[in-house]
């Protein structure tokens, strides 16, 4: 049995921080100058690394924050929910005058539509991510390289510096709005990150080709890490330290919501990393979080938790 680490992870987000409007159903595809029924209507917590960080939080890491909010309703609610999952908000600053971003969630139980007002979203700095809290940190992550435009100039420098100080490090690419998907900066940062957590389809972007295996057997750049590539309904597949490949299946689950299932599978593949699972086992877990997180409305309905992800596999290896 793999060495298990006994404490709590400090795992460090420098991330973006909104709200998501859901509106779900089977049919949320609106038509001009048309009205429909929808079969639910939530406002929850968003953004990428706001989920992640919650579902860590919920597996047992000890998370802190890093973002900047508007000086408003939708900003007080973020700070709020945070705090309610568990994720240490101290160092999430609110910025009078500016709106907090929002996203509104088109979803079905199959998939999802997003439109997003920016809002607060690109405003982080590394003027805002102290020093000295960045001295207490075992991992850092950010969840969304193209809407986080304050700090895309500066991963490279700072992730740098973390890995010299010991501290590991990862990303998760988001979708590019502007569909530029800026290969040459992703390209500059994976040599510094150890966790690389894309979607197939972001990657494919990234690196166009007729497919993950091209990507990852010899298209990608000097990597330091893993790269983890989520492919929902058909699993994952890690390509390892010694550029071996291996894949796993996903869990066999009727979704509720499939919001945040990426992002829970991002905190999945950080936590397991982090107490020392690796190769099949790291890749298992990592599922095991986003098939979980699709059983409730919103990224946050349904979190992870430790009990929740041993009870999921041992039932399916059953």
């Amino acid at each position: 049995m793999m060495q298990r680490q006994q404490t709590s992870p400090v795992v460090v987000i420098a991330g973006e921080l909104n709200v998501d409007v859901i509106v779900s159903g089977t049919d949320v595809m609106p038509e001009w100058n048309r009205e429909k029924m929808v079969d639910g209507f939530e406002i929850v917590l968003g953004s990428s690394s706001a989920i992640t960080a919650c579902a860590l939080a919920s597996l047992g890491a000890d998370v802190r924050f890093v973002s900047v909010v508007g000086d408003d309703d939708f900003g007080k609610f973020c700070i709020a929910e945070l705090q309610r999952m568990g994720v240490n908000t101290e160092h999430v600053t609110r910025l009078s005058g500016i709106k907090t971003g929002v996203t509104l969630s088109l979803s079905t139980p199959d998939d999802r539509g997003l439109l997003t007002y920016a809002g607060s979203i690109p405003l982080l700095t590394p003027d805002y991510i102290p020093e000295s809290l960045l001295q207490q940190a075992t991992h850092l992550h950010f969840g969304s390289y193209y809407l986080q435009d304050g700090m895309r100039p500066h991963w490279r420098d700072l992730f740098t510096r973390l890995r010299a100080d010991g501290i590991s490090t990862s990303f998760d690419t988001g979708w590019d709005v502007s569909n530029q998907w800026d290969r040459e900066g992703i390209s500059a940062l994976l040599p510094v990150t150890d966790l690389f957590i894309p979607s197939e389809d972001e990657l494919l972007h990234i690196f166009p080709a007729d497919g993950i295996t091209h990507v990852l057997d010899s298209m990608l750049p000097a990597v330091a890490g893993i790269v983890a590539v989520k492919q929902g309904s058909k699993g994952a597949t890690l390509r390892e330290l010694d550029e071996s490949r291996i894949s796993a299946g996903s869990y066999t689950l009727t979704p509720v919501d499939t919001t945040g299932a990426g992002d829970c599978f991002n905190a999945g593949i950080i936590y397991g990393y982090l107490l020392g699972m690796r190769s099949d086992e790291l890749l298992r877990f990592a599922n095991a979080c986003g098939a979980l997180s699709t059983l409730g409305i919103g990224g946050t309905g349904s979190l992870p938790t430790m009990e929740a992800v041993l009870l999921l596999q041992a039932g399916h290896e059953q």
